[in-house]
């Protein structure tokens, strides 16, 4: 679905902040506070994620995938995989 740190991410790509995202989606501000300080992929009600990720979707911001290519071919921001870490020490 989405990580805490793309919702953040997403979140500041289009200028909006918590209390102004969770009134878009519908849902509380203790919601979206909880959401973005999870660690990893965001749990919680299936319902309320999709809310989140529409309201962002309507605010113009395009949620990418591990391993997925933008369709839309807009600017954007996308983290690079993890490098593993070299055990010599």
């Amino acid at each position: 679905m989405i990580t805490a740190a793309q919702m953040r991410a997403a979140r500041a790509l289009a200028g909006i902040d918590q209390k102004t995202l969770a009134e878009r989606a519908g849902v509380s501000l203790p919601t979206i506070q909880r959401m973005e300080a999870s660690e990893g992929v965001v749990r919680g009600v299936v319902d309320t994620l999709m809310k989140v990720i529409q309201a962002l979707d309507e605010a113009g911001v395009e949620l990418i995938s591990e391993n997925q290519a933008s369709e839309r071919g807009g600017r954007g921001v996308r983290l690079k995989p993890a490098s593993p870490q070299n055990s010599q020490g």
